[in-house]
């Protein structure tokens, strides 16, 4: 047990006593931890994608099956009651002879794709059909839709038909339901082992006589069970050639509850995999809880990225499945190529990497221990063993250079010393002069350091003063300036002396602004000048206009303001940009842009100019106004940096102003910028967000 323990405390002393240990630690430990943690990260965030980007894809992929199907459903109801309202089935009706109808009905069977067509009276009973090897003897009034054709209103349903039903129709289909179902891993348990009914898309339409009174109703119908040019053009439509990269397939499917009876996946051998299952964890999600599947599955052989939803019938209850998913092998193949090839990218570089450090590193620690060695030699009685010449030309190779001179030194110092031996008197003497010198050398510096605090007090006084001119000095401006209006003509002869004192006016109030900026340097960052807003809003609307065109945005401008404004002119254009921005994307659909200008007057403010920047997009909510201007806060997802509001009312208070934002979600939302005439600078403002 001492021994187990003994190994890490040598490691540790030999670690603490070794600076090779400590450079070959600190050049690896970047290498050897940092890239396998980026690595992973990497991993985490490309997995994260793959697996977000399949399910957008399937999500897709379903929403496309399902219109297909739908529009499938509607053709057929239209397709019927367009038969419906045929003049030659409403001239047959009702003295013609129900058998005469038999060739009638089948032309229009098979120019709607119908597996059947049966012509029924105002009670429901069949008079005739196609085909006419049987007609149901019952009333067929408790159907849903052929009760809304009863009440005057065509519809179509799916429905699931018992084998009695079908046979009852046309013997031929209930031959097309029977199925046999197969043994398939992880579906739910059945005692059945044949699947005879049939998932039928059932439609009914008023056939009604010149004079709109119902005289019969036509009932037809699609049977889903084998119905493989359903599927196969569902897949044609949904995975169009192209829209699968990567050699992946597609594959659609339509389930009478969970067993397939029409479909394109493949079984061994190419044989279309009908009568086998889904698993039991789809069935219930699907069938049992009523929500869509978008996930992997296991479908027959391998892992398809699967779309599953339920269909139901007239009644809203869940009869079968649509089905949509493409191969994920293909996909995952693409995906883990794809990442161990950035894998072998980081490694190769990180070997090559670690090679190069360990090379420097090399150069580093050799002089060191050559000198360790030296000292080792010295303190052993060698005083003559020196470093001698080293290749590394950096601050430890002149350190090994001046070490060797330094032990030079030492000798020679040595030497001398023996020689002092006999003048210890006078170097003595020698010392105490260099004493009297060093407290000189003291005295010299405390008086330096009182004057460099006196120069900071008149540099405070001289802040103060010039604040103090700046006054009297705009007081004389604008005497001066009434001066010349009151006069008139009558201040033509004096004209020349009035542009004098304003000229000399305002050089004091440049001499007073560069003794501000030496005494205050921070406070005079950045250029600013004389801005015209309106002008700045209309250069803003110009850089901005393929924005609002896009969108198809509606301008309002009421740029009334008239006052000018000290301002950087880039920063000013910044902040207005980064708002009509934000206004335009909050308005994807179109909207109303309205910016406004105007004067403002406050007695604690001073005066100023007011600019508004007002959408008519979805507002913002409560919750969210109160932290819009918090950096690294966005309301939009996956977008942005949650930066440019921050930014902007940072840039707005350091000239003393301050930026308000107001909104009611559904009304809008309104930003206002309140700027300053004469800009205010704060050494320290606070950063919260403007009332």
């Amino acid at each position: 047990m001492p021994s187990i323990l003994a190994w890490p405390r040598r490691l540790a002393d030999r670690f603490a006593g070794s600076v090779r240990a400590k450079l070959l630690a600190l050049v690896l430990a970047p290498l050897c931890l940092g890239v396998p943690v980026l690595l992973g990260l990497v991993w985490t965030w490309g997995d994260e994608a793959y697996h977000r980007l399949l399910s957008f894809k399937i999500d897709s992929d379903l929403v496309s099956a399902h219109e297909y199907f739908d529009r499938v459903k509607q053709g057929i109801s239209h397709d019927l009651q367009a038969q419906a309202g045929s003049a030659r089935l409403v001239a047959r009706l009702p003295a013609s002879d129900p058998a005469r109808l038999g060739p009638v009905l089948a032309a229009m069977a098979a120019t709607s794709g119908l597996d059947y067509l049966l012509l029924l009276d105002r009670d429901g009973h069949a008079i005739a059909g196609s085909p006419a090897s049987a007609l149901p003897k019952a009333s067929r009034e408790n159907w849903p839709a052929v009760a809304s054709a009863i009440a005057g209103s065509a519809r179509s349903t799916v429905e699931v038909f018992s084998p009695e039903a079908l046979a009852s129709i046309d013997p031929a289909l209930r031959r097309r339901a029977y199925l046999p179902l197969l043994a398939t891993p992880a579906a739910a348990p059945d005692a059945r082992s044949l699947e005879e009914r049939g998932l039928m898309i059932h439609a009914a339409a008023p056939v009604f006589n010149e004079h709109g009174l119902l005289i019969g109703v036509l009932e037809g119908g699609v049977l889903l069970n084998g119905n493989l040019g359903i599927v196969d053009r569902i897949n044609a439509i949904v995975y169009r050639e192209g829209s699968l990269p990567l050699d992946s397939r597609g594959t659609s499917t339509l389930f009478l509850g969970d067993t397939r009876i029409a479909t394109n996946v493949r079984l061994f051998e190419g044989e279309r995999a009908l009568g086998t299952r889904v698993s039991a964890a789809v069935r219930k999600q699907v069938l049992e809880e009523g929500r869509t599947w978008r996930d992997l599955a296991f479908v027959v052989s391998d892992y398809y990225v699967s779309g599953y939803e339920p269909i139901l019938d007239s009644h809203g209850e869940r009869v079968g499945m649509l089905y949509v998913g493409f191969l994920e092998a293909p996909f995952r193949a693409a995906k883990e190529q794809a990442m161990s090839t950035l894998f072998l990218i980081f490694v190769v570089v990180s070997a090559i990497g670690s090679m190069l450090s360990l090379r420097w590193a090399r150069s580093v620690f050799r002089p060191i221990e050559r000198m360790n060695s030296v000292i080792q030699r010295v303190e052993g009685g060698e005083p003559g063993a020196r470093v001698g010449p080293v290749a590394s030309r950096d601050e430890i190779g002149r350190l090994a250079v001046e070490f060797d001179h330094l032990l030079d030194t030492q000798v020679a110092r040595q030497e001398e010393l023996r020689r002092w031996a006999d003048e210890l008197d006078g170097k003595v003497a020698e010392r105490t002069a260099e004493l009297a010198a060093t407290n000189a050398s003291l005295r010299e510096a405390q008086q330096q350091l009182v004057m460099s605090d006196k120069l900071a007090a008149i540099g405070e006084l001289t802040a103060g003063v010039a604040h103090e001119i700046n006054n009297p000095v705009a007081v004389i401006q604008g005497n001066l300036d009434v001066l010349a209006d009151t006069l008139g003509e009558a201040a033509r002869p004096v004209r020349e002396e009035i542009r004098l004192i304003h000229q000399q006016a305002d050089r004091i109030r440049q001499i007073v602004t560069r003794l501000l900026q030496f005494a205050r340097p921070g406070d005079f960052a950045g250029y600013m000048e004389s801005v015209n807003v309106n002008e700045v809003i209309n250069d803003c609307l110009v850089l901005t206009r393929h924005n609002l065109d896009h969108r198809n945005i509606t301008l309002e401008r009421h740029l009334d303001a008239e006052s000018r404004v000290e301002i950087n002119r880039g920063e000013l254009q910044q902040v207005l940009i980064n708002l009509i921005v934000n206004a335009t994307q909050a308005m994807p659909d179109g909207g109303r842009l309205s910016l406004l200008s105007a004067d403002w007057t406050e007695p604690a403010q001073g005066t100023g100019v007011r600019i508004t920047v007002r959408d008519s997009g979805q507002g913002i909510a409560p919750q969210d106004l109160e932290r819009i201007f918090d950096p690294f806060f966005t309301t939009k997802k996956g977008k942005g940096t949650g930066l440019g509001l921050s930014i902007s009312r940072t840039l707005i208070q350091r000239y003393g102003g301050r930026i308000s934002a107001a909104s009611l979600p559904g009304e809008g939302a309104e930003f206002i910028l309140w700027l300053r005439c004469t800009p205010e600078f704060e050494a320290h403002r606070s950063h919260k967000p403007a009332a």
